[in-house]
């Protein structure tokens, strides 16, 4: 279980087919503290370690992504697909004892938003996403939202598009400072909205 609050953003330096993708990741976390079997997610991916280590870099840790996440997320698709280099945001489990800060992510992508627009708004960067035609029902004004694993707090929904207020706290310390029209973002919709929508359609049977 996940916060939506990001606490690193990490980079890939290694990709390897092996059936499923095993995938090299530097970050910043001190690699004594992050455990094999320990769950991280990757750009909102909710991902298992299976090595960690160091190297005069830094510290890394290896995943492997399955041909089903892969299918379901931006791991292949569009300019946020996963090549040596490429900037993910990430963040660890929750622990007990942990602030509650953004809202409860599981880490399991339901399906990809497209950004179809970006523009300045004050200080901050109001970005206009897409979501798909299925999960557009799950999107709320004022509702939360995980996109790439942040936690974000859904302005405005006009039928299956919604906009998002970026403050620059958020741009600077994610990958959301580098948005650009057309991107596509894995979008986890907020539990809650997932349970209330059943539990509608249950009352209507």
């Amino acid at each position: 279980m996940f916060t939506g609050i990001v606490t690193d953003i990490g980079s890939i330096e290694r990709l390897e087919d092996r059936g499923d993708l095993r995938a090299r990741i530097r970050c910043a976390y001190p690699a004594e503290t992050i455990a094999i079997g320990a769950s991280i997610a990757c750009d909102g991916v909710c991902l298992t370690v299976v090595d960690r280590g160091r190297a005069p870099e830094g510290a890394w840790f290896e995943v492997d992504v399955s041909a089903e996440t892969v299918a379901r997320t931006n791991i292949r698709a569009g300019r946020a697909a996963w090549t040596r280099g490429t900037r993910i945001n990430l963040e660890r489990a929750l622990r007990v004892g942990d602030e509650l800060g953004g809202h409860i992510v599981a880490g399991h992508v339901d399906g990809l938003a497209e950004v179809v627009a970006v523009r300045p708004e004050g200080d901050s960067t109001r970005v206009t996403f897409r979501a798909p035609a299925a999960l557009a029902r799950f999107v709320a004004t004022k509702g939360s939202i995980a996109l790439n694993g942040a936690s974000l707090t859904v302005n405005e929904v006009d039928g299956a598009e919604f906009g998002v207020n970026f403050i620059p706290h958020t741009m600077s310390h994610t990958t959301w400072g580098d948005v650009a029209v057309g991107d596509l973002a894995n979008l986890e919709i907020d539990t809650i909205a997932r349970y209330v929508a059943r539990l509608g359609e249950c009352d209507a049977a």
